[in-house]
């Protein structure tokens, strides 16, 4: 990596001096824009943050929906050493007012759809000079459209390093509070070098779409560092996935690669409408935010044919460090780790554990944010030197394959044992009558932790005591007796994430206050 590198203008760059000006980038619901149209879109953009005042390192809040305006305005930002934040388009005004106060950023992109959601936090801002609204035109605020085509389509690249401050990602939360993870200018490069090429095998020919959108981590390799690292095009949608808008993206675009979620990958497979496999092009499909159970797996590849290589990354990380490969899988597995990456799994004292057995996760590896915003003492329990703190629990067999055993701060202790929540879903969801499962820790009449389960039908109308009985005489047929759920609670939906992650924590708080 060279000392002197500006991430933005690497990614667009390449493209161009490879010939791929008149190929297309980017396909969103409005239309389709090629190599050089993105290219004028993010210099435009780049070139009217710099005449509206905001100076390099000043930090820029963006709200956006998956269209072409979103790289636009990201890589424009980073290209002239403007700091990006992206945001969740799906929080409270409280998180919105959270999030800016403590980012400290001076302007604020939005999309106009979510405009009278930030209403709140833009009135009580202490830091906001500039709102720059995309879409329908707001008469208080800048309108970025009219700026882009105000400005001029060449830009010179701000003088950064490969260490200098890029952008910033909010954490989902899923353990509670968000917090803002600082990367670095190398850091686009490293996922796309060590884990798009050589790992999931991305290539120009490639027509990718996730469902993952990209102010996450994983979405915004998955629809912005990765096809703009090779020169593929990518699908942008701006509806939230369901079946239904991921269907229609599959047989209109025919896409090659596809990113989801456990979650949406169990409900594609459950939904009436799901696609043959002739009618859909994917080769290779990825998930991640949650371990992908084993049976969804093994469904996917019988109806279509292609593999889920699943994988592990974070926020912290920026995107996948563990993963299956297309020619080493093994499912219910998360794979072995991605070159360039070095994992260890540790006890409570910071001790490797054999294999076999639990231990945290830890990892050492390029793409690693430098620290939390204001955070410092979380800061120092995650950012341990070279290694980061993944706050997952694995074990390692003898081949190497690591296998997820739930978040640390879920690990249920039965009977004086360890109980993997993930460990007991895993069954639940394999059988035909669940959709989903959570399973957290609760306390029975003599105050000793138990699991309880929490669990999504295929068909709500089955929801009765007896398939209750059922479910854990099938659990204690597939696990050690101690593990099954000592109560079943039937639900329409469980708590997650926009990345599809259970959030355990908000369950616990549940059990808690019944």
């Amino acid at each position: 990596m060279p000392r002197a590198f500006n991430a933005a203008h690497d990614l667009l760059e390449r493209n161009i001096l490879a010939g791929r000006s008149e190929k297309v980038a980017y396909i969103d619901d409005s239309g389709s824009y090629t190599y050089e149209d993105l290219k004028v879109r993010v210099n435009q953009s780049g070139n009217a943050l710099r005449k509206l005042g905001l100076n390099m390192e000043d930090r820029v809040m963006i709200v956006h929906s998956d269209t072409i305006d979103f790289p636009a305005v990201f890589l424009g930002a980073i290209k002239v050493g403007i700091v990006p934040i992206a945001v969740n388009t799906l929080l409270t005004p409280s998180d919105y007012q959270f999030m800016m106060e403590d980012s400290r950023a001076k302007a604020l992109i939005v999309a106009s759809p979510f405009l009278d959601n930030l209403g709140e936090a833009i009135a009580n801002s202490n830091h906001l000079e500039h709102i720059i609204v995309s879409g329908e035109p707001s008469p208080q605020h800048h309108h970025l459209q009219s700026l882009q085509s105000q400005s001029d389509g060449e830009c010179e690249p701000a003088i950064t390093s490969c260490d200098d401050t890029c952008f910033w990602l909010y954490s989902s939360g899923s353990t509670g509070a968000p917090k803002g993870t600082i990367h670095v200018h190398s850091s686009l490069a490293y996922t796309a070098e060590l884990y798009a090429k050589p790992v999931l095998g991305i290539r120009e020919t490639d027509i990718v779409f996730s469902a993952a959108k990209l102010f996450f981590a994983y979405g915004l390799g998955n629809g912005l560092t990765f096809p703009l690292s090779v020169g593929a095009t990518t699908v942008l949608m701006s509806e939230r996935p369901t079946p239904e808008s991921v269907f229609k993206r599959l047989k209109d675009h025919q896409p090659t690669i596809f990113y989801g979620v456990p979650t949406l990958f169990g409900a594609m497979l459950a939904n009436d409408n799901l696609p043959s496999r002739d009618e859909i092009a994917i080769r290779v499909a990825t998930s991640a935010g949650e371990a992908l159970p084993a049976e969804i797996g093994n469904r996917w590849t019988s109806h279509f044919g292609s593999q889920i290589l699943d994988g592990i990354g974070s926020t912290e990380m920026l995107h996948i460090f563990l993963s299956n490969r297309p020619d080493d899988l093994r499912y219910g597995s998360t794979g072995k780790p991605v070159p360039g990456y070095e994992l260890r799994l540790v006890d409570e004292d910071g001790q490797n554990v054999p294999a076999g057995e639990l231990g945290e996760l830890q990892i050492k590896g390029p793409s690693a944010a430098n620290l939390y915003w204001n955070q410092r003492q979380k800061s120092r329990e995650t950012f341990c030197g070279e290694w980061t703190r993944a706050g997952d629990k694995y074990s390692v067999d003898d081949e190497g394959f690591f296998t997820y055993g739930g978040r640390s701060d879920d690990m249920l202790k039965v009977s004086g044992l360890y109980v993997s929540p993930f460990e007991v879903e895993g069954v639940l969801v394999s059988h035909n009558a669940v959709l989903e499962a959570a399973v957290v820790g609760d306390e029975d009449e003599d105050k000793l932790t138990k699991p309880r389960a929490y669990v999504v039908l295929v068909d709500s109308s089955c929801a009765t005591s007896g398939l209750e009985d059922d479910l854990k005489e099938y659990v204690k047929s597939k696990l050690a007796p101690f593990k099954y759920p000592r109560w079943i609670e039937f639900v329409s939906e469980l708590p997650k994430t926009a990345t599809g992650k259970i959030q355990r924590f908000k369950l616990r708080q549940r059990t808690e206050s019944e």
